[in-house]
């Protein structure tokens, strides 16, 4: 049994992960054991969940994992907890385009059977804010508990605020005034990663813990938390039946630069026979000793191209591990580094393409088929995954390179994408483990060999 919430809101920019994050800071402080996740594909967030509840930010996207995994995933997480908080995406209702509640923040609390808190920007509305949230409430099928107030102006403006609430029946839990000392700077892609501005982002989750407590009725978060029914479902567990021999040393880039990562990618990875050894590129001067496969996820190797560039030795080094045949698996950031040139600076030169920044965003989930046999995956594979970048790389794919290359992957409306042969798999395709954990077993049984 594990007291949950899931901390929603009506659209984007309304507060949510100011409220989530200072919620596990807060209840952190007083001593309770706090699970964060993230409902999602989104990577920044569960940074910022991490530092505040000092464990794993973790995600539940129904639509990379499946729904049947929410709840087991949820259970793994959670494992030890006093207490979960769920932070949502978008609005409450919004998922995946044109397919309903598929991926949204209601589908994740109808599968958890959790509670819902609204966190509502209330900067530019008085009485309104009785019909939004009566509406929210009585669109779906969520058990919405009560009201998070954000951006209130004066006490008497709050006062309107909790009078217009109460004139639907729905609690106030809190009610936060602007509060510029705990503000996060944005970029192209959102939010800077925590991993980014360490140092900075304790002292906003330190100021996010004292807001909060000052603001929201800690009690009373906790007990619509209580409220949460009992839970059957068990725990998800990365560990197979047959793990490879041998122990093989898996390398997995991380540092600011290479933040985008979910936590249960090592653990399938360990769970499969590795050892698993994180690195940085912007500081390690050469792979772990070893290292008989490479893994290399997401990230911002465009803001910190010049770093990556000037580490010639770690460049060299990873040429020379893929032309021996070392095994790589890279996704997004991972594929720019691995190209010749990333904005004109030299990069690995694994893949003979170039890659660049672009006005324009990609972004979406893709159902997507493996057209080439690689270290990850056989052809015919199927996955479902998620684009998130700013960046595109010329040519798109293998196909164009050379007739022992191939592309990674294919999806509807769009021409095949990445890099695939027996050794390298390398695409924009960001997935999640869990959901195919053959990739993670895939990928080892290829280092032991």
């Amino acid at each position: 049994m594990v007291n949950r919430v899931v901390i929603a809101a009506p659209a984007s920019g309304h507060g949510k992960t100011t409220v989530a994050t200072g919620l596990l800071a807060a209840f952190t402080r007083r001593g309770l054991r706090v699970a964060p996740f993230k409902v999602g594909p989104d990577y920044i967030d569960p940074g910022y969940h991490a530092l505040a509840a000092g464990r794993p930010g973790r995600n539940l996207d129904p639509v990379m994992v499946g729904e049947h995994l929410i709840g087991p995933l949820f259970a793994h997480g959670a494992a030890g907890a006093d207490l979960a908080i769920v932070e949502g995406v978008m609005g409450l209702y919004d998922g995946r385009t044109g397919a309903g509640e598929a991926g949204s923040t209601a589908q994740v609390a109808a599968l958890l059977d959790a509670p819902v808190i609204m966190v509502v920007d209330a900067a530019a509305q008085g009485r309104s804010i009785a019909a939004l949230v009566h509406g929210f409430r009585s669109f779906g099928n969520v058990r919405m508990a009560g009201v998070i107030l954000n951006r209130v102006g004066s006490d008497r403006h709050e006062q309107i605020l909790r009078d217009a609430c109460e004139e639907v029946g729905t609690p106030v839990l809190g009610a936060l005034r602007r509060a510029d000392a705990v503000a996060a700077p944005s970029r192209h892609l959102g939010l800077v990663p925590a991993a980014e501005r360490r140092a900075e982002a304790l002292a906003s989750v330190d100021a996010l813990a004292t807001l909060i407590a000052a603001s929201v009725d800690l009690d009373a978060v906790a007990a619509v938390a209580r409220s949460a029914p009992y839970s059957t479902a068990t725990a998800w567990s990365p560990s197979t039946q047959d793990p490879v021999p041998g122990r093989p040393v898996v390398a997995v880039a991380g540092g600011p630069a290479f933040s985008f990562s979910y936590a249960e990618t090592t653990e399938l990875l360990t769970g499969a026979g590795a050892t698993v050894v994180p690195f940085d590129p912007l500081h390690d001067r050469s792979l772990p000793p070893g290292t008989r496969a490479l893994v290399v996820g997401g990230g911002f190797p465009e803001v910190h191209a010049g770093a990556l560039s000037d580490n010639a030795e770690l460049r060299a080094d990873v040429a020379r591990f893929a032309a021996a045949g070392g095994t790589i698996a890279a996704e997004c950031a991972g594929l720019l580094w691995l190209c010749r040139t990333l904005d004109g600076l030299p990069m690995c030169g694994v893949i003979d393409a170039e890659a660049v920044m672009t006005p324009s965003l990609t972004l979406g989930y893709r159902d997507a088929v493996a057209l080439s046999d690689s270290p990850l995956a056989p052809a015919g594979t199927r996955v479902t995954g998620h684009e998130f970048h700013r960046t595109t790389v010329h040519p798109r794919s293998g196909l164009l390179l050379s007739p022992a290359g191939g592309a990674a992957w294919a999806w509807r409306g769009a021409d095949p994408e990445g890099f695939a042969t027996g050794s390298v798999h390398a695409s924009y395709l960001h997935l999640h483990w869990a959901g195919v954990p053959a990739l993670a077993r895939n990928l080892v049984a290829a280092a032991a060999r």
